[in-house]
């Protein structure tokens, strides 16, 4: 049972934990977690995601949980929040802050690929410094997906890479966004662990503590250690995520980034955009076309919710690269559309209209 009392705000500030991790990490999935073991704790939402179409919020939305209102659940589509912190992010603070009963702690979503330190920094903004804090940066990692090198070389390659070259060179914007990611963390959650073996996953504990050995060489390096955490299904206890008391918001210096010294940042390396599909009358055959559309054109990201004709409740379909799962997770409303429509990301030159024609 959630010690409740542990995981009490203290006086003053609002405590937020910052959620990240790359596309289909299971962020959501941990978040639902949470809310399941809220105890009662009044829990608000802040949800981020790259792409017109709102999916993660939908999800939460549809947890059933009473800890997790319409009201508690502000979504933020089509942008990153650490590229709208003055129009979106703020402003979704405020509102929560400015409720009869305001939140207790507050839980953000980033998309699979925002930056966490520039929103971290907004914690500075005038307008809420004084009100919150980041209690602590929690970076979620696919184990299977970092097992597989979709992130980095295996350990062993970048150790070689390093004797070579003197330093390692991160060439491709997956890395660097996870890295990123990795960097600013306070807790990293190696979830999916029941889809690895014990050898896959100490080569993915490797590749992170790697990946944070170099990010120390950066000027100022690090001076702490992000604590590693093993999970499956999102589940970690709540105490151990929320309470860590770091107030990240003031310890930026020790989470360094590849983009220090840009004064800002776009996504121009990725994409999105979402497919109209029709009634799918069997799943399992949708499920084998959209692995093979992974495999052929790329796709780092498919998500989204099908009609499947005679069945009362959506299709929920989540792919993560080539590895697709579908369940049905809740009853379609009576006054809603029963649209299939599934949001596609990828690298930039990823080709929509032949991914819109295989798929249809």
């Amino acid at each position: 049972m959630t010690n409740r009392a542990a995981l009490r705000p203290s006086a003053g500030k609002t405590p937020a934990t910052v959620i990240t991790g790359f596309l289909g990490a299971g962020k959501t999935t941990l978040i639902r977690s949470l809310l399941e073991q809220a105890g009662g704790r009044r829990l608000a939402l802040i949800i981020n995601e790259f792409g017109d179409v709102g999916i993660d919020g939908e999800i939460l939305r549809a947890c059933g949980d009473p800890t997790c209102t319409e009201d508690d659940v502000i979504e933020l589509a089509n942008g990153c929040l650490c590229c709208t912190v003055a129009d979106d992010f703020v402003p979704a603070i405020e509102k929560l802050l400015s409720r009869p009963q305001p939140p207790e702690h507050i839980i953000i979503e980033t998309s699979g690929l925002a930056l966490p330190k520039p929103l971290v920094q907004a914690f500075h903004w005038p307008a809420i410094k004084t009100r919150v804090t980041v209690d602590g940066v929690v970076a979620v990692v696919d184990a299977a997906a970092a097992a597989e090198g979709r992130f980095a070389p295996d350990p062993a390659a970048l150790a070689a890479q390093a004797a070579e070259a003197g330093q390692l060179d991160h060439e491709t914007p997956v890395e660097e966004v996870f890295e990123d990611q990795l960097l600013c963390a306070d807790l990293i959650v190696v979830n999916k662990t029941d889809l690895v073996d014990a050898t896959d996953l100490a080569k993915v504990e490797d590749l992170i503590r790697a990946a944070m050995a170099e990010g120390g060489m950066a000027e100022g390096g690090i001076g702490r250690e992000p604590k590693i955490l093993r999970a499956s299904n999102g589940k970690v206890d709540p105490v151990v995520l929320l309470g860590v008391g770091a107030g990240a918001e003031d310890d930026l210096a020790n989470r360094p980034s590849h983009h220090d010294e840009e004064e800002g940042h776009d996504h121009d390396d990725f994409t999105s955009f979402v497919v109209e599909l029709g009634p799918q009358p069997d799943p399992a055959a949708l499920a084998e076309t959209l692995e093979r559309v992974a495999a052929a054109h790329g796709v780092l990201r498919l998500k989204g919710f099908i009609d499947v004709p005679g069945k009362p409740m959506r299709l929920l379909v989540q792919g993560v690269g080539t590895r697709i799962q579908t369940h049905f997770d809740r009853f379609w409303k009576p006054d809603e559309p029963r649209r299939s429509r599934l949001v596609v990301i990828g690298e930039t030159g990823l080709d929509r209209d032949a991914v819109t024609t295989a798929l249809g």
